[in-house]
């Protein structure tokens, strides 16, 4: 392993823990809101939320594409104001943010529906806010499911590949992750390099499985 692939891997490992802690937040509220609350629409943007799970990535990163590309609505405004997204290490955060939520938002509104809701109610009755009784209440007791979502999400952008070529494109040194540089090893035919990158990659999810496993297995409130 030469200072190139460990490059590569650090960069890999530093745009995926990027990616699920830029998805967190919103993971959060979402994942509360689909656990605690009915509201209009409510089946709709749990559908929304859950579509990078099962269409094709290249497909998710077409969507992205149109939308962050100079011409697209956010891509324009983005341009207008010096920020280029596409074809950059920004557009691989936002692919691996975007393919991550799903595992991410799921794990979440598990860990919060697993609350008994009478310790929030409790909470509020002596006195606490909303606001107060899910930063000190829900969210230390969903810890371990929220931890188990964010390793997920890790490991699941670690291994993106389909819509990160389609809006970061495959350049060395640049926008190129871990799975595109075993995908241009194995154009070019370098088997050595393409098979210790996969068992690079193979290690990682193994841990990242793991510890996943560990975290929801060993949840108590």
């Amino acid at each position: 392993m030469n200072a190139d692939d460990v490059g590569l891997i650090a960069f890999t490992l530093g745009v995926s823990a990027l990616a699920v802690a830029l998805a967190l937040p919103l993971g959060l509220g979402i994942g509360w809101l689909l656990a605690r609350r009915n509201w209009p629409g409510k089946h709709l943007v749990e559908t929304i939320v859950m579509l990078p799970l099962v269409v094709p990535p290249v497909v998710t990163g077409l969507v992205l594409l149109k939308l962050f590309g100079r011409r697209g609505p956010l891509g324009a405004w983005l341009d207008h104001q010096g920020i280029d997204v596409i074809f950059t290490w920004k557009a691989v955060v936002l692919a691996l943010a975007i393919m991550a939520f799903p595992l991410l938002l799921r794990c979440i509104r598990t860990a919060f529906e697993e609350i008994p809701r009478h310790l929030e109610e409790a909470a509020m009755t002596l006195g606490m806010s909303p606001w107060t009784t899910f930063w000190r209440v829900s969210i230390p007791l969903a810890r371990r499911g929220i931890a188990a979502g964010l390793v997920l999400g890790f490991a699941r952008a670690l291994g993106e590949f389909g819509a990160t070529i389609m809006v970061a494109g495959l350049i060395p040194g640049t926008t190129e992750t871990l799975p595109l540089a075993i995908y241009r090893s194995f154009q070019a035919g370098d088997d050595s390099r393409l098979w210790m990158l996969a068992g690079v990659s193979a290690i990682i999810a193994f841990a990242a499985l793991w510890i996943a496993g560990r975290l929801t297995r060993g949840r108590t409130l």
